[in-house]
Order: structure tokens, then sequence, then C-alpha cells
């Protein structure tokens, strides 16, 4: 479980000191009308990391619960949304502190606890152990983020 902790924090950790460098209209600015700019990445982040800690705790509190979400659900949605009236500075204040819930509710997993099942909402996941949300929808999901922010990067008018 250190090495999930540590891969999130990474991540996190690469999108908050990229984005700290970088003007305001770079991180509002979005490549396409279909591409997110890195601020609805920053604002989905924020969001998604702990709606999924959440989902782990349920399912340690109630084991074998249905877990997960669409991509319609509305607070996922709304996180990626409603980005222009969010400061920037608040977010990455906030993606600092989700560092530390990573920690808090992944170190307390235990091995039996990742191996637990339990039916996710979203039929194309089917039935998943608790390890499969740590490492697709947390470790995966972040390591992912990443990549897109540096493409958007590479894609930024001179």
């Amino acid at each position: 479980m250190n090495e999930a902790i540590e891969s999130i924090q990474h991540s996190l950790n690469q999108m908050i000191e990229t984005s700290k460098n970088l003007s305001e209209k770079s991180i509002r600015w979005q490549p396409s009308e279909d591409e997110w700019s890195i601020m609805q990445i920053l604002c989905h982040v924020e969001e998604a990391i702990p709606y999924w800690l959440n989902e782990i705790e349920k399912l340690l509190e109630s084991p074998g619960i249905e877990w997960g979400r669409g991509l319609k659900d509305e607070k996922r949605l709304a996180a990626v949304t409603n980005t222009e009236n969010r400061e920037i500075s608040d977010v990455l204040r906030n993606l600092e502190n989700v560092k530390e819930q990573v920690d808090k509710v992944l170190s307390q997993l235990t091995e039996q606890q990742l191996k637990a099942e339990a039916p996710s909402r979203n039929p194309r996941f089917g039935t998943k152990p608790i390890s499969f949300i740590v490492d697709h929808l947390l470790v995966e999901h972040a390591s992912k983020h990443v990549s897109q922010i540096k493409r958007n990067l590479s894609k930024l008018p001179s």
C-alpha cells in the first residue's frame, strides 16, 4: 500500500508543482472544445480522489455494498464545469490536503480488506476487489491526469 500512496502523492505533487509555475491564462486554456483545461483537470482530481477514498471507507464500513458512479454523476460533472468561479490557489491548496487524505485512508487498509469484493454501479467494472479501486481509480487515474496536463502544456500556443 505504501507504493500506491507514494504514487498518488507523487502524481498530485507533479500536478501542483507544474501548475504553480504557470500563468492563469495557461491553466485555464483549453486545447479544444473536447479537451479539458489544466484547471478543469485539477478540479476534477480535487473532487475525484476524495470521492474514491470515501467509497473505500463506505466499503470498509459495509462490506459488499455497491460502489462507484457513472460518467454523468452530478458532482463529477460540476467539478469540471464550474471552474471559472474557482481560484487556482484554493484548488492547489485543496490538492495538498488530498495528499493527506490519501495517506489517512489507504494506510489503514489491510491485505484482507484489499481483497474484499463488491459490485460496482458501473456494469463495465462488475464485481471488483477494493484493490481495483486503489490501483485503477486512484493510482492509474492520477497518473493519467499528469500525462493529460503534460499534453496540454505541449499544445500551449507560443
